[in-house]
């Protein structure tokens, strides 16, 4: 059966991967951090703007306690550098105008279906196609504009307790005219690097000609290390995506058909009551910067119960750490595992987080190796 619409959510058998919950140090950061979003009363309006405005509905709403931690993941727990790369993220988002971003203004830019957003990996990640060959607009600002509002609607479609988006690009038949110039990939990595840290969960890429590899090799020296991490180069993306609601483009078993009229309005619509949703459960929850993303994405009472369950467990779970207690909290079943206390689980966690991290590193040479030695032969 042809589908033109996204899917709006993940397989059942889809989930998250938990995160361990954050050791004594890692907790007095990140309070600290809150401490500071907290007393922010106003900020400029565009960077070199002496008009200050207060934080809105949306930016607190944005300063959720996961993206104060991506910042604090990012910056190596600098408390410091988080606090100024979060002010600066609220400064460029205003003065970039993302929430003017329009479905209307952006249309255009993807007539073409270049990039969409459909299905979820296997650790419910949502998807974002990109299809180079279909580019059908010359070099502007309005493409890196196309890309951070497509960033934004596929954070939208993100479920409860996912934080990170898979994105899934197809080089084939694709023409060096048709690719981003190096100053273009520069601006690109920028924006992804500095104001949407941790997003990525993983990046799949796929028929890959010689002069995208030229490019590849140009700017990799400007990728932070923990995105190299996460490309993934000429591996079949079923591995990673279920075949189900991957594109069959990609090999997937979902036949899915581009109609730009279609296909844009259901977007825009699910995305739009998505984020409704989100802020719904936002100002239900006392509004304020510091709430759980997870609670706010949760789409039914239970969910939303069991989301702040969890989170007041891990609030005590750090406490305990702090009081040498954690023998005495009980994580959930989730985070737990066959451990038996949540010191354990926590280990265990970081452990197998710590190994998943060398193992993509070493994969991702080896693949970038392989690439190499294809592109000589060639």
């Amino acid at each position: 059966m042809v589908r033109y619409v996204p899917f709006s959510e993940p397989l059942p058998s889809c989930k998250p991967i938990p995160r361990p919950p954050l050791s004594k140090d890692e907790q007095d950061k990140y309070e600290a951090v809150l401490a500071h979003v907290k007393s922010i009363t106003t900020l400029p309006v565009a960077e070199n703007s002496k008009t200050l405005a207060p934080l809105d509905d949306e930016e607190q709403a944005w300063l959720t306690k996961e993206c104060l931690l991506r910042y604090l993941r990012a910056t190596k727990w600098k408390v410091a550098d988080a606090n100024k790369r979060i002010e600066g993220s609220i400064i460029w988002r205003r003065e970039y105008g993302v929430g003017k971003l329009t479905a209307d203004y952006i249309s255009p830019e993807n007539a073409s279906g270049k990039q969409i957003i459909l299905g979820f990996d296997f650790n419910a990640r949502p998807c974002l196609y990109l299809h180079p060959s279909r580019q059908n607009t010359d070099k502007s600002e309005r493409q890196i504009q196309h890309l951070v509002y497509s960033l934004e609607r596929v954070i939208d479609f993100m479920p409860s307790g996912q934080e990170s988006l898979a994105l899934l690009i197809d080089f084939k038949s694709s023409s060096a005219s048709k690719n981003p110039s190096v100053s273009q990939g520069r601006q690109v990595l920028h924006i992804l690097q500095t104001h949407y840290p941790e997003r990525l969960g993983k990046a799949l890429v796929i028929n890959i000609p010689w002069f995208v590899w030229t490019f590849l090799k140009i700017i990799y020296p400007f990728i932070d290390p923990l995105t190299r991490e996460k490309l993934v180069f000429s591996e079949p993306i079923d591995k990673y995506v279920p075949a189900d609601q991957l594109d069959s483009v990609f090999g997937g078993k979902s036949e899915f058909e581009y109609k730009h009229e279609v296909y844009w309005k259901a977007l825009a619509e699910m995305a739009a009551e998505k984020r409704a949703h989100y802020m719904a459960r936002w100002r239900a929850l006392g509004g304020g910067v510091g709430q759980s993303e997870a609670a706010l994405r949760a789409t039914t009472d239970i969910e939303l119960e069991q989301e702040l369950k969890k989170t007041e467990t891990l609030e005590a779970a750090a406490e305990a750490a702090v009081a040498g207690s954690s023998s005495s909290v009980k994580l959930p079943e989730e985070m737990l595992g066959n451990n038996k206390t949540a010191e354990e689980a926590a280990a265990v966690l970081d452990a197998n987080h710590q190994l998943g991290e060398k193992a993509m590193d070493n994969e991702v040479m080896e693949q970038l190796s392989k690439v190499a030695l294809e592109d000589k032969s060639s």
